[in-house]
């Protein structure tokens, strides 16, 4: 049985692939999918720590069935799906005095869903999981790491944008505005989908982990989308909940507590079905009770008293301008697709329609749509193995005094290589008494993001500049040292030859070869693994 998982910043979706019927399902797990006749059954991305040794954990609704969905118990975990794979700054969370890391929250949070999973009764032969299209190689390896270590036989990996045109049927559409407005975050994004030779369903990012039978075929074209532009910001669902609760708060009077925020929360979705919604607070500290009365025309007016259509409107702009600069209009967008809660809210969606003709405009799939589209890849597709990313190394820029990198390996390139790339280097220093190199992955600045604690709250903002970012991959001094020089090296002459290929491990080697000498100074080493 192939299974989907679209683990996401503020809800998650497990859906499988019903053999008779052909079309994807979304399963609801006990215990950890909400319960809401009128929803898909979303798993909630929440995480309680009841004990850090042992582990003892509560994910999804459970957390919420039992209270413990209270903002400032630093016990509770929300929204850290953003920390993962990045270096945060700031402080980490400690419980019981063991400091903790996003990856092990995050690892605890899947293991309870795959055990949900299992609970089920299902056979989970296969499992794709989705990914954000621009993300570093160290969140796609964490994924990979995770379910390699729960022995699931075959996992695969693909990338949101392009399983959530596939579950909206826009695959067909070279040019998709995926806007992603969940709980924590408005994400636009500027996609371009790859088209598979002879058809019009894209074949999107996949990489092969665990069982050995997923093996590269010569024959497979390389396919991936690519971001052409993107605008985040720190503007949510979970803004707007407490924006509600502010104002009935004032309203009547009443303290800003997380029931009036859930109940907030409970509002803003019931305006997204009718014009007006209804519930009832109930304060225990004078035991009176009070009607929340929420319409869309009121909900409009506390929008805009926080500047939130404002926001939009720079975010959207934005994205446009970094699109014309591609040479890319607006009408050249083929599909607009709508993911994630707050996409559902009537005044963004007419915001929305206020750029695009409604006709490209797909919103009736904003929390199945990646997961179902995923399943709609997995489906007879042969796999071929490439680096989404390029590596590159270090060198001394002199004309600019600092750190440069020099481009190795290209987004993109199918592993095994055939053919090793050669670099021939001198020495940067005098009387240079070894080779040094630093590796790094290079990323997009355009799409790379600070991770950081505000008011105990953690959050996320694009960089800007257009230097090139990179993550160091063999950091340690000892890693970074090939080979000796004997004599040592002299500035102005060209000493070593270095090739460099990557093998069918994703491991980087390397031969250097000594100009001066006509030495083998090191045979086939492995520098570092590209996962």
């Amino acid at each position: 049985m192939t299974l989907a998982i679209d683990f996401g910043t503020s809800n998650t979706v497990v859906a499988r692939w019903n053999p008779v019927t052909q079309c994807p399902e979304t399963l609801r797990l006990p215990g950890l999918s909400q319960i809401q006749a009128q929803t898909p059954p979303l798993i909630p991305s929440w995480l309680y720590v009841q004990s850090a040794q042992p582990v003892e954990v509560l994910a999804g609704q459970a957390v919420g069935d039992r209270g413990l969905d209270l903002d400032g118990d630093p016990r509770f975990f929300r929204c850290f799906k953003r920390g993962i794979g990045h270096p945060i700054q700031g402080y980490l969370p400690t419980i019981e005095h063991q400091p903790l890391t996003f990856e092990q929250i995050g690892e605890w949070f899947l293991r309870q869903v795959i055990q949900g999973i299992q609970g089920t009764g299902i056979p989970l032969e296969s499992l794709v999981v989705t990914v954000p299209v621009d993300s570093f190689e160290a969140y796609r390896h964490w994924l990979g790491s995770v379910f390699t270590q729960l022995a699931i036989p075959q996992v695969r990996l693909v990338d949101e944008p392009t399983a959530a045109a596939l579950g909206y049927g826009a695959s067909d559409r070279d040019l998709v505005l995926v806007v992603d407005f969940g709980g924590g975050t408005l994400d636009l994004s500027l996609v371009r989908l790859p088209s598979a030779s002879g058809a019009t369903r894209p074949l999107g990012f996949l990489l092969k982990w665990g069982d050995q039978s997923f093996q590269s075929q010569s024959n497979q074209q390389i396919k991936t989308a690519q971001v052409l532009a993107k605008v985040g910001k720190n503007l949510g669902g979970s803004d707007i909940d407490h924006w509600i609760a502010d104002y009935f708060s004032q309203l009547h009077g009443i303290p800003a507590t997380p029931l009036l925020t859930r109940l907030g929360e409970r509002l803003k979705i019931e305006l997204s079905r009718s014009y007006e919604a209804l519930e009832t607070y109930f304060d225990e500290e004078n035991f009176e009770s009070y009607s929340l009365r929420l319409d869309r025309s009121t909900l409009s007016e506390i929008l805009q008293q926080h500047h939130f259509f404002e926001q939009l409107e720079q975010s959207m702009q934005q994205l446009l301008q970094q699109a014309l600069q591609r040479g890319i209009a607006a009408e050249d967008m083929g599909a607009v697709l709508l993911v994630g809660g707050t996409s559902q809210i009537p005044g963004v969606q007419a915001w929305i329609r206020s750029y695009f003709n409604s006709d490209r405009i797909h919103s009736n799939q904003p929390f199945e749509a990646i997961a179902h589209g995923a399943l709609h890849i997995a489906q007879g597709l042969t796999i071929k193995d490439f680096l989404y990313h390029s590596y590159g190394v270090r060198y001394w820029n002199h004309r600019q005094q600092r750190h440069d990198w020099h481009p190795l390996i290209p987004t993109g390139q199918p592993y095994p290589m055939e053919q090793p790339v050669e670099l021939v280097l001198g020495a940067s220093v005098v009387n240079q008494p070894s080779l040094e190199l630093v590796v790094g992955e290079l990323g997009d600045s355009s799409n790379h993001r600070e991770v950081y604690f505000e008011g105990g709250r953690l959050v996320t903002r694009p960089l800007g500049g257009a230097q090139t970012l990179v993550q160091v991959l063999n950091g340690s001094e000892t890693s970074r040292t090939l080979a000796q020089l004997d004599p040592p090296g002299t500035p102005g002459h060209d000493r070593v030859k270095v090739q460099f290929w990557v093998d069918e491990a994703r491991f980087l080697r390397v031969t250097v070869e000594d100009l001066l000498t006509l030495e083998t100074l090191v045979q086939n080493q492995a520098l570092v693994q590209l996962v």
